[in-house]
C-alpha cells in the first residue's frame, strides 16, 4: 500500500471513530413520552406493503382478564414496579418516546458505523464484504448510500406491515392494557384506550431483530439486547403483560420473514457486479465516443454497486425504473460540458463561507448515516411534535424510505447507463471541497434522494413543504459548489427524485391512513 493511501485511510478511520463516538440520538435523549393525538384504532384496515391481508399470520385468542394466569401476569407487573431501579426507569422513559423513532435512530447509528469503504489488498485489488462470512475483513455490510437506502426501506416497510397486523388484532381482541385492567398498576406512559394484545413494542422488537439478521448480521447480539430492553420497558411501564409481549414478538418475527424472502431475491446480492461488468461499462462508453468515468481512488477502485439499478423497487416495477431514467447528459466533448465544467471550477477555486457550510452540512460521506439517513433524521425531528401513533410513525417512515430506496435504484441505473466522468476528471485543477464518491457523475445521488424525500415529506407535512423543497435545493447545490457534480447532474437529479417521490405520494393517497 502506498504511503499517501495509508495516510488517507488513517484519516478516514480517525474521523469515523470520532463520528461514531458521538451519540446520534443525543438531541432526543430527553423526549417526553409519546402521547398520540389519535390511537388510529382502525389502522388494521390500512393498505399493507407485502402482506396480502393483515391476518396472514394468525394470533391466538388471548386469555380473559379474569383468567388466573392473566392475573398472575398482572401481579408480575406490580412486583416489578415496586422495585424499579434507576436504570429500569430510564429504560422505560427512553422507549416511551416511541419505538419506531428509537429503532430508526438505532438504524442510523448502525449505518454510520458500517459506512466505511474497505482498503485495498497488497496486490492493489479491493476486498468485497461477504454476507456469507460477515465477520471477516471487510466486515459486512459496507453501508454505502444505496445499501443504506435499501436497509432503511426494508426495515421501515416491515415495521409498518407488522404494526398494521398488530392493530388488526388489537381491535379484534380488544384486551385492555394492564394499567386499565388493574388500578394498582401505575401507567408509566401516557394512558390510552389502545388494546394491549398483541404488544406493539414486541411486534417492533421482533420484526426489527429479524430484519437485522439479514442486513447487519454482525450486530444481531446487540440488537437482541435492545429488543429485550424494549419489551422489558413495555412490561414495566404497565402497558403490556408477558402474553401481550409473546404474541407481539411472534407476530413481528413471522412478518419479517415475508420481507426477508423478498430481499433475498430482489437482485441486491448481485449489485456489486463482476470484473467483466466493470470493464464493459468503460469500453462500451468509450465505443460511443464518450469519455468514460474512471475511479480517482489510488489504486483505482471498482465503481460502487454498479448493478444496484437492477434491484427490484417497492413503489413501481422494473419497467418503470427504466422509464424514469432521464435523457443523456451533455456530450463530454460538447461546449455545454465545457461550460458546466468551468462553472464547477469557478466555485471550487473561490469557495465562499456559505458554500463551505452548505457542503459540510450536506456532506453525508464516509462514517455518516448517508443522505437517506440525513432525510430520516429531518423527518423524525418534524414528526416528533405531531404526536403520531406508532403505526402512523411507521407508515410515514416506510413511505419516505421506499421513495429513497427507489430513487437510489433509478439514480444508479442512470449513473451506469451513461457512465459519465466527474468534473475533476475532466479538469484535474478542480479540487473538491469534500470527499469524492467512487461512482459516475450523472445524475447526482444527493439530488435524486433529496428530490424524492422532499416530495413525499411535503405531502405528509404540507405546512413544511416549502422548507423541504429548499432543503432539497440546498443539498443539490452543495454537490455543485463542492466540485462533485455538474449543474445538469443536480438539476436533472432533483427532477428524477421528484418523480419517484410522487409514486410514494400516490400510494399514500390510497392507503387508508389519511
Amino acid at each position: 500500500m502506498k504511503k499517501n493511501t495509508i495516510k488517507i485511510y488513517l484519516v478516514i478511520a480517525i474521523l469515523t471513530l470520532a463520528y461514531c463516538s458521538k451519540k446520534i440520538t443525543s438531541r432526543t435523549d430527553n423526549l417526553p413520552a409519546l402521547n398520540p393525538a389519535s390511537i388510529d384504532i382502525t389502522a388494521g384496515a390500512w393498505k399493507t406493503i407485502l402482506l396480502k391481508r393483515p391476518d396472514t399470520f394468525a394470533v391466538a385468542t388471548p386469555l380473559l382478564v379474569t383468567n388466573v394466569n392473566y392475573i398472575a401476569e398482572l401481579n408480575e407487573i406490580k412486583g416489578l414496579q415496586k422495585n424499579l431501579s434507576k436504570e429500569q426507569d430510564e429504560n422505560i422513559k427512553y422507549w416511551a418516546a416511541g419505538g419506531v423513532l428509537r429503532w430508526n435512530e438505532i438504524m442510523r447509528a448502525l449505518v454510520a458505523k458500517y459506512n466505511l469503504p474497505p482498503y485495498q489488498n497488497p496486490d492493489g485489488t479491493y476486498p468485497i464484504p461477504s454476507s456469507a462470512n460477515p465477520f471477516a475483513y471487510p466486515l459486512f455490510p459496507f453501508a454505502n448510500p444505496p445499501y443504506a437506502a435499501r436497509a432503511y426501506a426494508y426495515i421501515t416497510a416491515a415495521q409498518y406491515d407488522a404494526l398494521v397486523a398488530c392493530w388488526y388484532y388489537k381491535k379484534l381482541y380488544n384486551r385492555p392494557a394492564p394499567y386499565i385492567t388493574d388500578v394498582n398498576i401505575v401507567a408509566k406512559v401516557p394512558s390510552t384506550t389502545l388494546p394491549s394484545y398483541p404488544s406493539e413494542a414486541a411486534v417492533l422488537a421482533g420484526v426489527t431483530a429479524e430484519m437485522m439478521k439479514l442486513l447487519f448480521p454482525t450486530e444481531i447480539g446487540a440488537i437482541q439486547l435492545k429488543a429485550q430492553a424494549h419489551e422489558d420497558a413495555a412490561i414495566m411501564s404497565g402497558s403490556a403483560t408477558r402474553s401481550d409481549i409473546a404474541a407481539g414478538e411472534a407476530l413481528g418475527r413471522q412478518i419479517a420473514q415475508t420481507f426477508i424472502a423478498r430481499a433475498r431475491t430482489d437482485n441486491a446480492g448481485k449489485a456489486v457486479g463482476t470484473p467483466a461488468d466493470w470493464a464493459n461499462f468503460e469500453t462500451s462508453t468509450a465505443a460511443k465516443g464518450e469519455i468514460p468515468w474512471i475511479s480517482q481512488d489510488n489504486p483505482k477502485r471498482p465503481g460502487m454497486l454498479p448493478l444496484f439499478g437492477k434491484v427490484i423497487p417497492f413503489l413501481f416495477d422494473t419497467a418503470t425504473t427504466r422509464a424514469l431514467v432521464p435523457p443523456p447528459p451533455p456530450l463530454t466533448s460538447s461546449d455545454q460540458m465545457k461550460k458546466e465544467t468551468a462553472e464547477v471550477y469557478s466555485y471550487t477555486s473561490n469557495p465562499t463561507l456559505e458554500n463551505k457550510q452548505l457542503v459540510l452540512f450536506w456532506g453525508d460521506g464516509v462514517g455518516t448515516y448517508t443522505p437517506p439517513g440525513h432525510w430520516n433524521a429531518i423527518a423524525a425531528e418534524d414528526f416528533i411534535p405531531k404526536n403520531l401513533s406508532e403505526v402512523k410513525w411507521a407508515r410515514n417512515l416506510a413511505l419516505l424510505n421506499m421513495s429513497l430506496m427507489d430513487a437510489g435504484i433509478v439514480c444508479w441505473n442512470t449513473k451506469y447507463t451513461y457512465y459519465n466522468p466527474r468534473p475533476s476528471q475532466l479538469n484535474p485543477a478542480i479540487k473538491t471541497l469534500t470527499g469524492l464518491p467512487n461512482f459516475p457523475s450523472y445524475i447526482s445521488g444527493h439530488s435524486t434522494f433529496s428530490g424524492a424525500a422532499s416530495t413525499i415529506l411535503g405531502y405528509l407535512n404540507p405546512e413544511r413543504a416549502a422548507a423541504y423543497t429548499q432543503m432539497a435545493a440546498d443539498a443539490s447545490k452543495s454537490r455543485l459548489v463542492g466540485g462533485l457534480h455538474y449543474r445538469s447532474d443536480c438539476e436533472i437529479g432533483i427532477k428524477v427524485g421528484n418523480s419517484v417521490g410522487q409514486y410514494a405520494v400516490d400510494r399514500a393517497k390510497l392507503d387508508g391512513a389519511n
